[in-house]
């Protein structure tokens, strides 16, 4: 699994920080979402997949394409 945000599209909600903060951080300046961990621990993957259906503005894109 890897995982990126769309931080144009990103509103800060912090949904996804809320759910598994151990994966996702905010900027302090506008609040909007960062990826901590791209490549997540399969331990929390479930969490993962609840912040990308919790997201209101749908800014974080999940993959299993392990090409660059």
């Amino acid at each position: 699994m890897r995982i990126t945000v769309d931080a144009e599209r990103c509103v800060g909600s912090g949904m996804c920080v809320l759910t598994v903060g151990e994966v996702f951080d905010q900027r302090e300046d506008d609040g909007r979402a960062v990826v901590l961990r791209p490549e997540p621990p399969a331990e929390t993957w479930e969490l993962v997949r609840e912040a990308v259906d919790l997201c209101p503005a749908a800014a974080i894109v999940l993959s299993t394409d392990r090409r660059p």
